[in-house]
């Protein structure tokens, strides 16, 4: 494949995987080589199929930007809030080694049921009793529309009143050039029928899977050290560097080949990478040493309905969370609702905790712990456009080709030129030929990447300011992080001049502002489940943790509400109005980015008022949470758990 994105994804995997090889083959258990490898393919499956979604409900479905918000929202929401019912099974009865076995063949299962790709949803122009179609071609920023009358495609628009415009319309045809609002419609068909309940029932098959994999098989690495061990940090490293570089290639591959082939290329890729995860997983059980086992095989066989095992009622009643689960995904509201219900009662529970049974040392880490939270909700908030109003940024306002013109150069006698390929044909004879041109799906790619360069030098900006007593707090780095993921998005704001004739912005711009996300990614998010379990009482642990998880799924749902704000009206998955389109981008952009820059503001300034409430805890000898003069030592800081 002879793209630059893909040369460049195998330079930076090579050049930063080599010694993450070395380390996991010389260092490390053998375990954490097959955890390594079952989560990096988890992650690819995922991120690939993340990276198309937003597309595929606007241009296979055509549903508008505020309902594939909206379905999106309650997707990825839900993503994150059933691992807390999939942890509890497994720490009760399944064991993590079996949770993660179902959770991968449930997402196998679910990915390869995104590929079944049916006919496209349709569009109509109605007019006066007059039908005319809207025929579209291609997929992510390759797509267009336009509308057929008499048997000939014209290309449409609206302008700032909301009339419908057909460009070079004959005078002869059958309706007018420009129709005013409120004298048609764009009914849509096709979106209610057997292939919408195959979306909805592959989305259920991926949550459930995701709730049975994604917190068991962080905990099965930590099952392979023994407290204490020195590598068991660095261990969790090289298995972030895996989720990281399985999110990477996600974007490459399957962002790519869903635009250039057809979605059921670029969701089979992405169910084809969970398979191998899974049978990498099961082909590795031996070297996972007994670790993850059920904690009581013996309750684990006993029968409870009849000639049925408990094991097999578990297994079973997965038929019925996923009919639940496929009515969820459907409706965002009642999402909503049943994350408000579960936060409160996790705040009520850890509330009366608190006043009954806590130190006021415990108090105040808890106060602190939830100050993070907080952040983090605020942080993963704008950091979820990524997915949304982003990548429709991307596919809609973004030039996504690095050279404007060919570049032509020599390289050891050979021709080579860097171009599009509609710009091949200033080459040469015999030329080699790279491909400048990113797919729109591609550009979640630079985030994942970033990571993967940067890291390591965030780890020693760290390292080096701990050894000197330098190293800032948690609320400062929570604040820095906040800066700059606002930051990120008032850049698109402040370059918006650079915008072209098709108002369209240069691809460094979104660089830049995944650039920014990325520094402040690496500054907050490696540091909260560090201090969650830092600051948490021993008893506490489990539920401040599931808060974590719950702050993570109000982030998405929020982010979800923000996407739809940015939004704009389309008719056969087609921007009606660019510059509405742009507008409104930049609109929200602005005030996201404002607000990620005032809560900055706010942690850094009161920092110094609330540091004293970690009471020692991010010491790296501190004493530990109940006070007992054991030590605690700091958790990973180098990759982010890529949530």
């Amino acid at each position: 494949m002879n793209s630059i994105v893909v040369l460049v994804g195998l330079a930076i995997t090579l050049v930063t995987g080599a010694p993450v090889l070395a380390q996991l083959l010389r260092e490390h258990p053998r375990g954490l080589f097959v955890l390594f490898f079952a989560e990096m393919w988890e992650r690819f499956s995922y991120y690939g199929m993340r990276g198309l979604l937003v597309f595929y409900l606007t241009q296979q479905f055509l549903f508008d930007d505020k309902a594939a918000a909206a379905h999106y929202g309650a997707y990825t929401t839900l993503v994150y809030l059933v691992p807390l019912i999939g942890g509890m099974v497994a720490d009760r009865w399944l064991g993590a080694r079996k949770a993660v076995a179902i959770g991968a063949l449930l997402l196998v299962a679910g990915h390869f049921t995104m590929a079944i790709e049916g006919p496209p949803a349709r569009q109509w122009l109605d007019w006066r009793g007059h039908r005319f179609a809207f025929a579209a071609e291609g997929r992510g920023d390759a797509h267009s529309a336009k509308l057929v009358v008499q048997g000939r495609p014209y290309a449409f628009s609206t302008d700032k009143q909301g009339a419908f415009h057909i460009a070079g319309l004959p005078t002869a045809a059958p309706l007018p050039e420009v129709i005013p609002q409120g004298q048609f419609s764009l009914p849509v068909e096709g979106r209610s029928g057997i292939f919408t309940d195959v979306l909805y029932l592959a989305l259920a098959l991926i949550i459930t899977g995701v709730g049975f994999l994604k917190a068991n098989i962080s905990a099965l690495v930590g099952k392979l050290y023994d407290v204490g061990d020195p590598r068991r940090d660095p261990g969790f490293t090289l298995y972030y560097y895996g989720i990281n570089l399985g999110a990477f290639w996600a974007a490459i591959l399957c962002g790519y080949l869903g635009q250039a082939y057809g979605w059921k290329w670029g969701f089979g890729v992405a169910g084809a990478g969970m398979l191998a995860g899974w049978v990498s997983f099961v082909a590795g059980r031996k070297l996972l040493e007994g670790k993850g086992e059920p904690p009581d095989p013996a309750l684990l066989r006993r029968r409870v309905a009849g000639p049925l095992s408990l094991e097999t009622v578990i297994y079973l009643a997965i038929a019925p969370t996923l009919a639940v689960v496929w009515l969820l995904v459907q409706r965002n509201a009642v999402v909503g609702a049943a994350l408000t219900v579960g936060s409160v009662a996790s705040l009520l529970y850890l509330g009366l905790h608190m006043a009954r049974r806590l130190t006021r040392i415990e108090r105040q880490r808890l106060y602190l712990a939830f100050v993070l939270i907080g952040g983090s909700v605020v942080f993963f908030t704008l950091f979820a456009q990524g997915g949304t109003s982003l990548s429709l940024f991307a596919e809609r306002n973004t030039d996504l080709v690095l050279t404007p013109s060919p570049i032509i150069f020599d390289f050891l006698g050979q021709a080579v030129v860097l171009g599009t390929r509609a710009q091949l044909a200033a080459a040469p004879a015999g030329a080699w030929w790279i491909d400048t041109s990113f797919a729109a799906a591609q550009a979640q790619s630079f985030n994942a990447g970033f990571i993967l360069i940067l890291a390591p030098f965030f780890a020693e900006l760290w390292r080096s300011l701990g050894l000197v007593g330098r190293e800032p707090p948690p609320t400062i780095k929570f604040g820095l992080g906040l800066i700059q993921v606002g930051l990120g998005f008032l850049i698109i704001v402040w370059l918006r001049h650079l915008a072209d004739a098709q108002l369209r912005l240069p691809l460094l711009v979104l660089a830049l502002t995944y650039l920014l996300h990325t520094t402040g990614e690496l500054c907050l998010s490696p540091v909260g489940l560090s201090e969650i379990t830092k600051l948490a009482p021993a008893a506490l642990v489990s539920t401040l943790m599931a808060i974590w998880f719950l702050a993570s799924s109000w982030a998405e749902y929020i982010g979800a509400a923000i996407a739809r704000l940015a939004g704009t009206a389309t008719a056969g998955g087609q921007v009606l109005d660019p510059a509405a389109a742009l507008a409104s981008a930049l609109r929200v952009f602005s005030a996201i980015g404002w607000a990620g820059i005032a809560s900055g503001a706010v942690f850094l300034a009161i920092s110094p008022l609330i540091k004293g409430w970690a009471h020692g805890a991010d010491d790296t000898h501190a004493p530990d949470a109940a006070g007992l003069g054991g030590t605690r030592r700091l958790q990973p800081k180098v990759l982010r758990t890529r949530r």
